[in-house]
């Protein structure tokens, strides 16, 4: 079977409209609930892989190649607001660098931390990596789970999470009067207050095969570089009825219809936060069904 499955951000202040989005979601078969969209979205590629690969092992083979190493996880640069009791990720939070500051940085950290087991690793894509001598055993989160959220009940959880906590906190430490700061501060550009690392597993020696392609930005999925066929996953990182949305609709969703309504797909999967609904070629019918505005199927 052919399938499309889209997912997409939901966290706005300020929500715009999207009319084919809405229409589609009304159409749509009950939703179901989905605990890692990453693992649910992977099984349309490689559905006779045993496991999907942890989200830092594909990215990192993908960007490097093999590492010797026990355990590797992302270090995403963000920015919190520290508030009276709490500390929040801002809504724009997660942040980005240059390859040559991310190098830098890393190189900085190698230094500091040297003996310790531990070592960043900044790739092609300016994306960090940290790497670890032991295998650690934690459950982790996304930092686009926490935009906007106090971080306290996103950090680290298991057997090792003291330790990965430890070094979070050590790590803002260290940049709190970093020259990687001070740069971003003649830049205009806001704070990086720490390291968010999650996502982490065993590193790879090469990449499961996939039957299908990707889409978009998504630091998992754009590891794979699959053959172009009709099954695919697009991860957007544009808010629906956005200016980049529409790009979205333009590319991707409004051809996926097209493709349902003419039978050359069998479903249109939409995804966000914890749940996905389903449009079939007997549910696209359904125009009886009246739109009410996206993020409303999600509350």
């Amino acid at each position: 079977m052919s399938s499309q499955y889209f997912r997409f951000l939901t966290r706005s202040t300020e929500p715009s409209r999207s009319a084919l989005l809405e229409r589609l979601l009304a159409r749509a078969d009950a939703f179901r609930p989905v605990g890692d969209w990453r693992a649910d979205a992977f099984r349309l590629l490689a559905p006779q892989t045993a496991s999907v690969p942890a989200i830092a092992s594909a990215a990192l083979c993908a960007d490097c190649g093999a590492v010797d190493a026990a355990w590797v996880c992302l270090a995403t640069p963000v920015h919190y607001v520290a508030e009276m009791t709490s500390v929040r990720m801002s809504q724009d939070g997660i942040l980005s660098m240059t390859p040559a500051a991310a190098e830098a940085l890393a190189m900085h950290f190698n230094q500091v931390w040297n003996g310790s087991g531990i070592r960043l690793i900044a790739g092609g894509s300016a994306r960090l990596y940290c790497i670890f001598e032991q295998t650690l055993h934690v459950t982790t989160r996304d930092p686009q789970d926490v935009l906007n959220r106090h971080i306290e009940e996103y950090l680290p959880a298991g057997a090792d999470a003291p330790r990965l906590r430890r070094l979070m906190s050590e790590i803002e430490m260290w940049l709190f009067e970093h020259e990687a700061n001070s740069g971003r501060a003649r830049s205009n550009l806001p704070r990086m207050s720490g390291l968010w690392l999650w996502g982490g597993g065993t590193p790879l020696a090469s990449l499961p095969n996939i039957q299908g392609w990707a889409a978009g930005d998504d630091v998992f999925f754009s590891a794979f570089k699959g053959e172009k066929s009709h099954s695919g996953v697009i991860a957007a990182s544009h808010m629906p009825g956005s200016d980049g949305w529409h790009d979205v609709e333009s590319r991707w969703l409004g051809p996926a219809v097209a493709q349902l309504r003419a039978g050359i797909l069998t479903r249109v999967e939409l995804s966000a936060d914890d749940r996905c609904f389903t449009v079939n070629a007997q549910s696209i019918r359904r125009f009886w069904r009246r739109s009410k505005p996206w993020w409303e199927f999600f509350e």
